[in-house]
């Protein structure tokens, strides 16, 4: 799949969630994400805007790859995301495995989330409200949201690309969500 996605900096949880319910959001699901990051043996995936992660959603264990940005304010990038269970039940075997491949820890990243779908199955748009533990301020967690659309192709067109990008920022400004936030997590706690 193709995800399309800007995360925004949110100032009131309570207004959010207003704006979301007057815009027919249905309430998905709540869960703790622990997201541990690898970097490859032979590139820095900082540099090349790649992701690898073992993510475990309420425990349940995912591998997930993002490849390089397409250049656009609007994150644009192929993703590839599986679950590792049952044969995996807890990803200590997918990390085991990256580790013997030369794979290096990074960093882990905990947050709550609260996930939000929007739409039609055709044209659904995905909106999480982050709780980001290790990133703190004023005695809170940081608080975001995301706005995710997801193309059915790992290869889509231009034109395609910026419909979604134009769908993810229309939704924003309706939503009221104005801050940009443009870097990932990993990169946020490590800047802190």
């Amino acid at each position: 799949m193709f995800e399309i996605e800007q995360k925004y900096r949110v100032s009131d949880r309570k207004e959010l969630t207003e704006r979301l319910a007057a815009e027919d959001a249905v309430f998905v699901s709540e869960n703790e994400n622990r997201d541990t990051y690898y970097n490859h043996p032979c590139r820095d995936f900082v540099e090349t805007g790649e992701a690898l992660r073992v993510r475990r959603e309420d425990d349940i264990p995912m591998v997930t790859y993002k490849g390089t940005r397409r250049p656009g304010l609007v994150k644009a990038r192929e993703e590839l995301e599986w679950r590792l269970d049952p044969g995996d039940t807890d990803g200590t075997h997918m990390e085991r495995l990256l580790t013997v491949l030369g794979f290096r820890e990074v960093a882990t990243v905990t947050k709550r989330r609260e996930t939000y779908r929007l739409g039609s199955a055709e044209t659904a748009m995905t909106i999480t409200i982050d709780s980001v533990e290790s990133l703190r301020h004023d005695g809170e967690p940081g608080l975001f949201a995301e706005i995710e659309c997801v193309l059915p192709t790992a290869t889509p067109d231009d034109s395609e690309i910026e419909t979604a990008r134009a769908r993810v920022s229309d939704l924003a400004r309706k939503l009221g969500l104005t801050d940009p936030e443009s870097r990932s997590y990993l990169r946020m706690q490590f800047e802190r």
